[in-house]
């Protein structure tokens, strides 16, 4: 798979909680440059960055992250202000509390909440697949479907663990057909970011993939070794 197409998948993310200003527009203009599906950045630079790109990228954020137990009213709060400060696409973390303690009803309008405040927005819902056992990962599935979601992702990257093959295939078979999956954390190759989409993610969330891609186009303007 040719790396131009796999970069049209990712969404170009930076997270850390000391980005500054200066970085957030810097992986913009690298979103921009290789095509990025978007650059996922804190909600307080969302605004920023919008000025900065206008039109030509999308702008994706993060929202009660990345434990997931906000409120429900402050999630949907924070979606709603993240969308009117210029965001596109709204990533999600569920309420693992309540998933352990089996409270679906309660998890359901949790995410009900952010999707009533987000119509006309791409929500993508984080299930922190690390955490949960494989009979919670299918409800989930269930309940994202249930809930009119655009995707269900399979981690913050701030957890003990990452996407894996084995989760994305799991998630890909529960989901409802017009779900898409979105495989984050731990993508640090080409083969793995390969082998995500062979298995059904369609979104990628990395920073590795626009790295590989400024490697190999330095490499290859590198004058050649005299010998």
């Amino acid at each position: 798979m040719e790396i131009n197409e796999i970069l049209k998948t990712c969404d170009h993310t930076l997270l850390r909680v000391d980005c500054t200003s200066e970085e957030i527009r810097a992986i913009c203009d690298q979103g921009i440059k290789y095509h990025c599906a978007s650059v996922c950045i804190p909600p307080c630079h969302v605004a920023g960055a919008r000025r900065y790109a206008g039109d030509r990228l999308k702008i994706c954020t993060v929202i009660g992250f990345p434990n997931g137990y906000a409120t429900s009213a402050v999630k949907a709060f924070e979606a709603a202000d993240a969308i009117k400060n210029g965001a596109d696409e709204i990533d999600m973390v569920i309420n693992l509390s309540m998933v352990k303690d089996g409270c679906w009803q309660e998890v359901e309008k949790d995410i009900w909440a952010v999707r009533e405040a987000t119509r006309g927005s791409v929500l993508k819902v984080i299930i922190e697949c690390c955490l949960l056992t494989e009979e919670e990962k299918i409800r989930l599935c269930k309940i994202v479907s249930q809930c009119g979601c655009d995707f269900i992702k399979t981690s913050t990257g701030f957890s003990k663990g990452g996407a894996t093959r084995e989760d994305v295939a799991l998630l890909r078979a529960n989901v409802a057909e017009k779900v898409q999956v979105k495989a984050a954390g731990g993508i640090s190759s080409l083969q793995d970011a390969e082998d995500f989409l062979a298995l059904g993610a369609t979104r990628l969330g990395t920073s590795r993939i626009v790295k590989l891609a400024m490697e190999l186009e330095n490499a290859e303007g590198a004058p050649e070794e005299q010998y």
